[in-house]
């Protein structure tokens, strides 16, 4: 198993209150199952992400990714485990201001001691990138910019991808056509894919789909 949830339980004190968001959530995805993560705003879908990135610490339950038990590892573990295993795609693009598209593309693929530019290159061209590597963030649109963060976790060829609306920013077709190659890129890999999305529509072409709602996901 890729990833397995058990009893998952995180709460917040807020204004004296303790809050409860998760309440023993189960979950387990398989390498090469995509699995959409749907709910209402503020019902804990990126509270789980973040957890299940080894981000935050959950207050009960286990969490195991790849066969290593998240609770009790220290934050140099942890911070090991996103390098080597997990990916990381956000709604907002964090790409490094600083760094052109090649740069950006090849970043955790060095982190994690798997830079291969001729890998790269062949990613870039498949994500319509490879006429803009000599550019910088600031200089490409926003569907360019996601299919840079996408590619950039992708070259690091993570066993887990963890993406937090990733087409959010995007409009409707540039975040269809998005989505799409991303899936294809995915499936290529072998990798297992966990999307917080608030569109039914794009929950739709993953594998799977669970609902996230008073703590428990159904």
């Amino acid at each position: 198993m890729l990833l397995s949830i058990n009893g998952l339980g995180k709460g917040y004190d807020s204004g004296g209150a303790r809050v409860e968001v998760l309440r023993g959530v189960d979950l387990a995805l398989e390498p090469g199952e995509t699995v959409a993560l749907t709910g209402e705003s503020g019902s804990g879908k990126s509270t789980l992400l973040h957890l299940c990135a080894g981000l935050d610490r959950a207050d009960t339950g286990r969490i195991e990714v790849a066969g290593r038990d998240l609770a009790g590892a220290d934050d140099a573990t942890l911070a090991a485990l996103r390098r080597q295993a997990v990916g990381l795609v956000f709604q907002q693009f964090n790409l490094i201001p600083s760094l052109n598209v090649g740069a950006n593309l090849a970043f955790h693929a060095r982190l994690s001691g798997r830079d291969d530019p001729a890998a790269v290159a062949a990613l870039a061209d498949r994500l319509g990138l490879g006429g803009l590597m000599a550019r910088y963030p600031e200089q490409l649109s926003g569907g360019q910019q996601q299919r840079v963060a996408i590619g950039r976790t992708l070259a690091a060829r993570p066993a887990l991808i963890l993406a937090d609306e990733p087409t959010g920013n995007l409009d409707e077709a540039t975040g269809d056509a998005v989505l799409e190659l991303m899936l294809e890129l995915v499936a290529e890999a072998g990798a297992g894919l966990l999307m917080v999305t608030h569109s039914p529509r794009l929950a739709a072409r993953l594998s799977r789909r669970v609902h996230l709602s008073g703590g428990r996901l159904a």
